[in-house]
Order: structure tokens, then sequence, then C-alpha cells
């Protein structure tokens, strides 16, 4: 009997809620250590990223308008969807080259993290808003709110929790995103995406592109229709290009430096929903009781 050849799945990008091929129809191969080919990744181009743009920016005015603690509960979907599949996701780090306790720990903490964000969600703007004292007869709120469109650069050197911790904050935050996942540990990413398909998460608050950093990193920054940009250790080279296109409509540039996503303290933080916030303050005139006396 000849030896069974097995089917290798080739992963497609997620855009708008959908699961098209690269338009450009290049695809490049994903190898475990011994170099035996484990499947087929989507190469993406300028024409993906922008359809993914387009995806986000018709998804935000929706996510952004959802209540807060609607926003919660779907966070809290993907966690109990990524905890029904958990023993999947741990055999697609095995495959990638994790340990098993590795890859154990690092599924566990992303489900974490995901709750982690779930319970900000209808939190961080009572945290971060403010009434402000001014010498005028007026209330002077400041509150935050979505910054648009953010373009992620996920972890290159992280296959999953890496990935979840740059999109949680970001959507938990009202935010919808374009999201590159890392070039050589591909795989979780899109099983990432078919959980987040699945778990109420309207199409286009997140998006997830597969291909090469170097090619897409220009047009990431450079996209006229993206309000911020987030990365995490890229070399000198690369952040000096990341800033110099970001300037082009003055995008927000968040740059993270953090080794170890599975610490808790470095990894997560209210913060990290803040950085992908605008401060919109409000001026209010306070209602006079009778002409020249002070109101209240």
């Amino acid at each position: 009997m000849t030896e069974r050849i097995d089917v290798l799945k080739t992963y497609k990008l997620y855009i708008g809620g959908q699961f098209p091929r690269t338009e450009s129809g290049r695809y490049y191969a994903i190898k475990d250590a011994k170099g035996k080919l484990l499947a087929n990744m989507c190469q993406s181009s300028r024409k993906d990223f922008r359809d993914a743009v387009v995806a986000a920016r018709g998804a935000l005015s929706g996510w952004s308008g959802k209540s807060a603690f609607n926003r919660s509960q779907i966070l809290y979907r993907m966690a109990e969807m990524l905890e029904s599949r958990k023993n999947q996701l741990v055999d697609e780090l095995l495959l990638q080259g994790s340990k098993t306790m590795d890859a154990v720990t690092e599924v566990s903490t992303a489900i974490d993290r995901l709750v982690y964000y779930a319970g900000w969600c209808d939190k961080y703007q009572q945290v971060f808003s403010a009434v402000n004292p001014v010498a005028s007869p007026h209330f002077n709120f400041s509150v935050p709110e979505p910054t648009g469109v953010v373009a992620i650069v996920a972890p290159q050197q992280s296959a999953f929790i890496g990935l979840v911790s740059v999109i949680a904050p970001v959507i938990a935050g009202g935010n919808t995103c374009v999201v590159l996942a890392s070039e050589s540990l591909p795989i979780s990413a899109i099983s990432l995406a078919e959980i987040i398909h699945s778990s109420d998460v309207p199409g286009g608050v997140v998006n997830i592109l597969t291909g090469k950093s170097n090619e897409l990193l220009k047009y990431f920054a450079e996209h006229m229709d993206v309000n911020a940009i987030v990365f995490n250790q890229l070399s000198k080279a690369e952040v000096q290009l990341v800033k110099e296109k970001a300037s082009l409509n003055v995008k927000r540039v968040i740059e993270y430096n953090i080794k170890n996503w599975l610490d808790d303290t470095a990894g997560q933080s209210p913060y990290f929903i803040l950085d992908t916030q605008e401060i919109k303050t409000i001026w209010h005139p306070i209602e006079t009781v009778a002409a020249g006396k002070s109101g209240y």
C-alpha cells in the first residue's frame, strides 16, 4: 500500500468577515524545525491591505457605537470560543516549535487576557475621563473615545499571545483594526480569525493578513485612512520608516518593547486601551439663576 499524502491546509486571509484568497495569488510555505511542510500561507499584497482598511472603516461606526457592556460580552465570547478550541491551538503551537508546557501556558494566558480586557470595556472611560476645573462659568469634561482604524504589526516572535495582546485592547476601546500576523509563525493567527468569525464580532472589526513584514510595513504606516499604527520590537530602520510615513497624516504611533507577552505585569494594562483613544474635551455653560448672579 502506498503511503498516504496529507492534504495540507492553505490558509486564507480574514477581511470584512470573510476568508478571501490573496488577490496577488502568492503564497509562501510554512515549515517546522525539521523542514517538513506544514501549510501554505497567503502572501498579502498592498491591495489586500487596502481592502482590509475599507472593511475596518466600514465597521467602525457600528462597533464604536455599541455599548461598552456589549463589547465586553463579545470579548468574553471570544474567550469562551478560545477555551473550546484550546487543544487545537496548543497543537498548532507545537507544530510551530513550542514545547508542550509553553504552548498550554500561552493559550491559557491568551484566554485570560481576553477576559481581562472584557472586564475593562465598561470601566476605562470612568478611570480616564475627568471633570476639569476651569476659571469660567462652564462645566469642562474630558472623555476618551476611539481613535478609529488601527493598523497593527503583531509581535513577530510570538505566535499567539502577542497577537491576542495587541488586538484585545484596541477593539475593547471601540476601534477597528487591520493586523499583520507573525511572518514565520502565522498559523495560529488564522485560527484566531476563525474563532473571531464565530464569536459575535461584526465583520470588519478585526481583519487579519499574513505575509512579508518588509513588504507591507510601509503601506501600514502611510495609508491615509489609518488613524494609528501599533508595533512591537521593530528594528531602528523600521521604526524610522514607520515614523516618517505616519507623519503624512499625523497618525498616532504606538511602539511597544515587550519581550515577554506572557508576563501579566508587562503584557496587559488598561493604559494599552488608552493608547488608541483620543481625549475629547467638552465645554458646557453653567445655567445662571439670574443676570449678574453666579450659577450652579
